[in-house]
């Protein structure tokens, strides 16, 4: 029960014990003490509304102050009672309620700072609840993961419960310990993975800091500076190497029973044409043109590199089988760019085979996408990470300059793509257009 409610049981109980006593009184004694029982009475309600206001009224006020407190109404406040000592608490009372509407107040205008720098954050943000799964994604992450706007599907989720392989590889990264990953489709982040406290509780977040772009500059500039260099001085010595030789062959054919320097001399003139054209090789990496771009029937340009490739493929038993969409798809691209890259896919699809295989080529229009599969010996997952890194080959002679040429001209397209092996045993090479 209440205070106030006992307040007043106590008045009436006593104002009636008050009055019956008057009563008897009245009837068994004298008129003056009768006067003093109703002169006792009038003050005991005096006494008792001095009481209320001085001591019930105050306490009910401050009783209201905490059930706004309960209620979180930060914004209102207590009026003053004229009483000195419950006026003090009013006081202190509306200047907590003051101090606590400034602090919710910054509070909230630190939060919708924070969703606005973490929704504009070109770094993508993953936040995880308390049993590891995915709370919340920015739109940079969201990006990331090839989600639509305002798509939140991977809400609810374990890492390791997505298709993006960027996910799983995100769900081994270890807390304070940034990492650099690097994909099959050529893309590089560097992700880290922190904690941050809300409510007594820590909740884990994961940072994606894309480095593509960036690190495919420096790494351009830097193969282009060593290519030039080396292409520069390979060619002044061959040259002088090649006019050499060519002057002692003609010298030694006149002269009787030297064929054997003279095939010695022409070995040596080969190596060295050999030699530039090795040289040119990478120095075409370097001098691709940029893409004039063309309204192009993507069924038409796979046909053509089909029958191109066809009769290479043949001689090793390798079919190629064709799976285009009815309607063709037309994208913006240099045709003759485009069909080196497709040339290079496939030759590397035939010689991951080598023999007896196939090769799948698959177009579709929605999203308008090539794919490019093979029944090969596959990638596994430490050489999928290195695929297009310059100079990087699986092949015991290779350069390392197809799979460079291909991310060079896909990128100028615009183009995005992916190289990997997946559970059926099959090496695809998608190109989303």
């Amino acid at each position: 029960m209440k205070l106030k409610g006992m307040f007043w049981i106590m008045t009436v109980l006593l104002l009636t014990i008050l009055a019956i006593t008057s009563y008897y009184v009245f009837y068994a004694s004298s008129f003056y003490i009768f006067l003093a029982v109703e002169t006792l009475i009038l003050v005991t309600a005096i006494y008792l509304f001095v009481f209320y206001r001085r001591i019930i009224k105050p306490l009910q006020v401050i009783g209201d102050g905490m059930d706004l407190l309960k209620e979180q109404d930060f914004s209102s406040r207590l009026r003053r009672v004229g009483q000195p000592e419950a006026d003090r608490i009013v006081d202190v009372f509306n200047k907590m309620m003051e101090q606590l509407k400034n602090e919710r107040l910054y509070m909230q205008e630190q939060n919708h700072f924070l969703d606005l720098l973490i929704n504009a954050s070109p770094m993508g943000v993953v936040i995880l609840d308390l049993d590891g799964n995915i709370r919340s994604t920015n739109p940079a992450a969201g990006k990331i993961f090839g989600l639509k706007d305002g798509d939140n599907s991977l809400a609810g989720k374990k890492l390791t419960e997505t298709d993006s392989p960027l996910a799983t590889e995100l769900s081994a990264v270890k807390k304070d310990r940034p990492q650099i990953i690097r994909l099959s489709n050529a893309n590089i982040y560097k992700c880290t993975h922190s904690s941050f406290l809300d409510r007594g509780f820590q909740h884990s977040f994961l940072l994606i800091e894309p480095l593509t772009e960036e690190v495919f500059k420096a790494e351009k500039k830097a193969y282009e500076k060593v290519i030039r260099m080396i292409a520069h001085e390979v060619n002044n010595t061959t040259a002088g190497i090649t006019s050499t030789l060519d002057t002692l062959l003609h010298t030694f054919a006149e002269i009787e029973q030297t064929e054997d320097i003279r095939d010695v001399l022409q070995v040596a003139v080969e190596r060295c044409y050999s030699m530039s054209r090795f040289i040119t090789n990478f120095a075409d990496v370097v001098r691709i043109p940029e893409p004039q771009l063309r309204e192009k029937d993507l069924n038409k340009l796979v046909s053509s590199c089909k029958l191109f490739m066809e009769h290479a493929c043949q001689n090793r038993n390798i079919q190629i089988i064709m799976e285009l969409s009815e309607v063709s798809p037309v994208i913006k691209a240099d045709a003759l760019l485009f069909e080196q890259v497709l040339v290079n896919i496939i030759k590397n699809s035939a010689e991951s085979i080598g023999n007896n295989g196939r090769i799948y080529i698959r177009t579709s229009v929605s999203p308008v996408c090539l794919e490019i599969a093979d029944n090969g010996k596959g990638i596994d997952r430490e050489t999928e990470t290195k695929l297009f890194s310059p100079f990087f080959s699986t092949k015991p002679n290779g350069q390392g300059l197809g799979l460079l040429f291909v991310r060079e001209v896909l990128m100028q397209h615009g183009f995005t793509f992916s190289l990997r092996t997946e559970a059926d045993g099959l090496t695809r090479f998608r190109i989303w257009m």
